[in-house]
Order: structure tokens, then sequence, then C-alpha cells
């Protein structure tokens, strides 16, 4: 956004695009990240509330990109995801796009977790796993990059994969990775590779599915998942992609995340250990490289480290 925080007057205007005459109380900023700002707007009501999302402007496409993603969701049941209510493409009101979207209820898991005992974990990590396996049901056509269509579609997964490691790879040496590390990853990729066929097609993933992006609220005496957000990086791709980045995200070494995450998600071929485990690999390496160029250095060496126990083994 380039004027600095979302005014009152902005708000107002802003909720007229989908609530004539609503009254704005409160104009709170909410979790934002590298590509955009997040807002809530607060309201006399009705509504209650709504959610602005502003994308920077080199990252304008992405509004085009979360309104399609969205849609799909939608349009196939998968829920609960927000409802893009406006999407301003514009520049005239906030100086940026923008979208206005459903509040959904409750806060991060990443907050609320701490307040949780091992069963309440289990359970809210199962809840995670049924979602997750409810946008795996949403086939696509090809393995790529989803924008409001598939990017540089490839039509097996072996072909994607190795093309996606060959860029993260090369991003690695651009932006001063260790040689004998980079070195490494490609050999153990090479050796691996076999595991790619096995995926069961192309199918919508999430591809940031952690606790920043999945909302909880209390419900009796446990929590309930009542939403997850942040479709940004969606790609079509195998499924345990997917499960892949959430372990490594959120799950670690968490016994009660993890048997929560898969009992949820359901039945798991036979090799999914190895393949999680090599995507495992692909997702720290992106993070590495991601990392490396907006310029946080701190977390490098310890990506580093994970690089080189996920190549330990073959």
């Amino acid at each position: 956004m380039s004027d600095g925080a979302l005014t009152l007057h902005q708000a107002r205007e802003i909720l007229s695009l989908v609530s004539p005459g609503a009254a704005v109380t409160e104009v709170i900023a909410r979790t934002g990240g590298e590509l955009s700002t997040v807002y809530e707007i607060r309201c006399a009501g009705p509504p209650d509330a709504v959610i602005v999302k502003i994308y920077a402007e080199q990252w304008r496409w992405k509004l085009a990109k979360e309104v399609h993603v969205y849609g799909v969701l939608a349009d196939q049941g998968v829920r609960p995801a927000p409802t893009i209510l406006h999407a301003e493409y514009g520049t005239d009101l906030v100086g940026s796009p923008f979208a206005v979207m459903t509040r959904l209820s409750g806060r991060p898991l990443s907050e609320a977790i701490d307040e949780f005992d091992t069963d309440q974990v289990r359970g809210v990590y199962r809840q995670m796993g049924a979602v997750l396996s409810a946008i795996h049901r949403v086939e696509q056509d090809a393995y790529g990059y989803l924008t409001t269509r598939l990017r540089h579609p490839e039509p097996d997964n072996t072909a994607y994969m190795n093309r996606q490691f060959a860029k993260k790879l090369r991003e690695f040496a651009e932006h001063g990775g260790d040689p004998a590390l980079h070195d490494r990853i490609e050999e153990h990729v090479a050796h691996q590779a076999e595991l790619f066929a096995a995926s069961v097609g192309p199918r919508l993933c999430h591809n940031d599915f952690y606790e920043g992006n999945v909302l909880v609220a209390p419900e009796a005496d446990d929590w309930a998942l009542t939403g997850f957000i942040d479709v940004e990086n969606a790609v079509a791709a195998d499924p345990l992609l997917d499960l892949a980045k959430t372990q490594y995200y959120s799950v670690h070494d968490d016994e009660a995340k993890l048997s929560g995450l898969l009992d949820g998600y359901g039945p798991l071929p036979d090799d999914w250990v190895d393949r999680v485990r090599l995507y495992r690999l692909y997702h720290a390496l992106e993070l590495w490289d991601w990392f490396a160029l907006i310029g946080n250095v701190s977390p490098l060496p310890g990506i580093a480290d994970d690089l080189r126990t996920l190549t330990a083994h073959r």
C-alpha cells in the first residue's frame, strides 16, 4: 500500500462497495506478509466485519489468483475458506489493488497452540488433515504453478519436480549456497527421482497449509478449525507435496501433530514416507532460497542443516 495505513475514510469507501450504508467502527491491522497487508474492518453491522487484503503493486496478479482459487474451492464445496466479496484491480482508492473478503472466526493456530493439551493438538491436526484431503480431491489438468490458469504446465510429476529442483538449485547457487551441499542435493534427487512417478495425478494443493494460515476457536472443552486462508502459493501437484510442506513448516517431529494430520487425511500410499521426505527436501531448499532472496540470513544455517539431514540417507 503506497500511502501508509488504511484510514477510516478509505475503510468506509471500501465497505460501501460490498455493503452500502454499513457503519465502520474500527480498522485493525492484521497479520501481513512480504507480499500483502491485511486489515479487518469492523462495522456496526451487518456485516460485523470484513477482511481487506491489499497487494503490493508488483504482486497484483496474486489478487486474480486468489479470486480464482477461492472460487474453485467454493465450487467444489471445500470449506471453510473465505468468500471474495469484491476485487479491486485499480489503485485509485487505496493506492494498490485489493480484495474484500468475509472474515472467518477464530485466530491463527500459531498463536493459540501453546494453550492446547496433547489431545487438543491431535484433534486440530486431525481436522487439518481432513481439510487437506478435501482440497486434494480437486483434480487438475497438469502439473504446475497456478494463477488463473496453469503456468508452464507439465504432463507428469517427474518432469515437473525435476524442473522445480533444477530451478531451486540454480537459485541456491546464485545466492551463495554451499557448493558441496548443492552437489549433494543434486545427487540425492537424481537417485530418488523414481519416486516422483508414483503421484496419483495433479491435484489442487494449498502449498502453504501451516499453523499461521489455519484459524481455530474454542468449542466447549475442545478447539475447532474455523477456517484456512492465503492461497497465494497454490499449485497443481502431487498431494504429498502439500502434506510435506505442512510437515516441514509445522509438524516437525511432533508425534501428536503428525498422527492427527494423517488420521484426518486418510489412507496414504505405501511409499509415502520416502516421497514426503524428498518433498520436504524441496520445501527446505525453496525456503532457503526465499530467505536468501529477501536478505533474511539468520535462518539460513539452520535450513542448511535440514538440507544435510534430509540428504543423509537414500
